[in-house]
């Protein structure tokens, strides 16, 4: 297939072809009302062996369903010379003639449309997917032809990088951010309008980087210019010493931030740091503070943008809320709460604790008008798209003596799927006298995520390496380490030190 596209389509777009596309995703594909899902749950029989399974698609030219895994489908096309049909699982077109899946921009402007609709009558945001190939990936895969087929085994986006002399720190958020979907989408749909001198801008190193994973090419890459850009732009993390991962996160989030500015379109900012570029749109949320003085119960408060949320360990004797009245062995997140065991849930539970400030931290109170003792706590205002936490404790604890400098090792269990609503300032008023009114509303899913990236460390302090664990599709994971890239299992991620975690928002808002 050439890169233009498809030559057979044209031979489908006569007539009310528009229209008649339109009902074939409205009744068959996406169903949105209950009256088209009984629909298709009667009318969507393979017309040859009467089956529901087998990958149902529905040819365009006429009202005939086929299998396409028993090649019912392809004998229908043959015999009819029927070049096009519809995958009613995903809503993809398929060319006989070509004999690949088809990108067509004003098909695919038609099904994106009935399944917004279809979204909207259901009550649900727009879904995340592991894999929705953009544009500029299905022509980087037409290019590549021994990656040309999209399936549940490929491998596309998977590629080693060349450690450049301790350089593991990079390398292992670099394999972070290049398997963020919303930013994979933007870096290869070339939506960056670069305002800098050549060759200085790392948002156009990132766009390059990010056709490199998906070009499909398997040997490593080598990422020197990223790192002389790195180097140029955040000096502190210059030269060949070990550096932290979570600090070169932050610095390489800031650069970009910063070089993306000409990629917001006048368009108005929905997050707290006022800003529109792509890092903001996707890393962005707002973090709550409210002091309330112990005198008068004034609460003043101020939300904050943050890209990350640093998470200490709790300890042994740390009062925690309980998740409900009189709980003593509670489960939340998928996580079990058992004696002994720290989980992201505790952690999030410490980190949005009401803090007593003491006497030596008196605040002027606005209603007082004088220094009164008060109370901090800390909550979510704005979620962001992609939230990443950063355990302390999983390098920052070592033990120290006159002869030894070791790391303790302390794991930190968390879940595949996370749920932050607990978390969020709306839910601080179901909190009262220490408790939480916890009520599980299981058609809410505004502030539930998916796992898809760990950064993990092991070692030492002074010869420490990281390694990260990414999610390639729905439950199939690969560990990175440097040049070097293994199939892992879901119990390999779990039972990881992680250092670094990225979940993304399961659903996203329409808009």
């Amino acid at each position: 297939m050439s890169p233009a596209g498809c030559p057979h389509v044209n031979g489908f777009k006569v007539d009310n072809w528009k229209q008649n596309l339109r009902v074939i995703y409205q009744c068959f594909v996406w169903s949105g009302s209950a009256e088209t899902r009984k629909r298709k749950a009667k009318s969507c029989i393979c017309h040859m062996c009467g089956a529901h399974l087998n990958r149902l698609h529905s040819c365009l030219s006429c009202v005939f369903f086929g299998c396409f895994t028993k090649k019912h489908i392809h004998e229908h096309a043959k015999n009819k010379r029927h070049n096009l049909a519809i995958d009613l699982l995903y809503g993809g077109i398929y060319c006989f003639v070509c004999q690949d899946y088809i990108y067509d921009k004003d098909m695919e402007q038609i099904a994106k449309e009935e399944q917004r609709k279809a979204w909207k009558l259901q009550g649900v945001g727009e879904k995340y997917s592991t894999w929705e190939p953009t544009k500029r990936e299905l022509e980087l895969l037409r290019h590549n032809p021994k990656r040309r087929k999209i399936t549940t085994n490929c491998t596309i986006g998977l590629r080693g990088l060349i450690n450049l002399g301790n350089t593991c720190f990079m390398n292992c958020i670099v394999q972070a951010l290049t398997h963020t979907p919303l930013l994979r989408d933007f870096f290869l749909s070339d939506r960056h309008k670069c305002e800098m001198q050549s060759n200085s801008c790392l948002v156009c190193e990132m766009s390059q980087l990010f056709q490199e994973f998906y070009s499909g090419h398997r040997s490593p890459h080598i990422p020197f210019r990223l790192l002389h850009l790195v180097w140029t732009h955040a000096r502190h993390l210059a030269g060949y010493e070990q550096q932290d991962a979570h600090e070169f996160l932050i610095a390489a989030l800031d650069v970009l931030h910063r070089h993306c500015k000409g990629d917001d379109n006048g368009k108005k900012a929905n997050n707290p740091n006022n800003c529109n570029c792509i890092i903001d749109q996707i890393f962005t949320g707002g973090l709550q503070s409210d002091v309330t003085c112990q005198v008068c119960h004034g609460v003043s408060t101020t939300i904050d943008p943050f890209w990350d949320i640093s998470l200490d360990l709790p300890g042994s004797s740390t009062p925690f809320w309980p998740l409900s009245p009189g709980g003593d062995g509670s489960t939340l997140n998928g996580e079990s709460h058992l004696s002994g065991a720290t989980t992201l849930t505790d952690c999030l539970r410490r980190f949005t604790r009401p803090e007593h400030l003491g006497s030596s931290a008196k605040i002027k109170c606005s209603g007082c008008h004088s220094y009164q003792e008060s109370t901090k706590q800390l909550t979510m205002k704005k979620l962001p798209i992609v939230a990443c936490f950063h355990l302390k404790v999983s390098v920052c604890r070592f033990e120290h003596s006159a002869k030894l400098r070791r790391k303790i090792p302390t794991y930190v269990s968390f879940p595949l799927e996370l749920d932050m609503t607990p978390f969020m300032a709306s839910s601080k008023e179901s909190r009262m006298n220490g408790q939480y009114q916890q009520s599980v509303d299981v058609f809410n899913n505004d502030n539930k995520y998916s796992l898809f990236a760990v950064v993990n460390h092991q070692g030492t302090l002074e010869s420490g390496h990281y390694t990260t664990f990414i999610r390639q599709h729905k439950d199939q994971w690969f560990k990175c380490d440097d040049a070097v890239i293994t199939k892992a299992s879901i119990k390999d991620v779990l039972d990881s030190e992680g250092y670094l975690l990225f979940y993304h928002k399961q659903f996203l808002e329409y808009e």
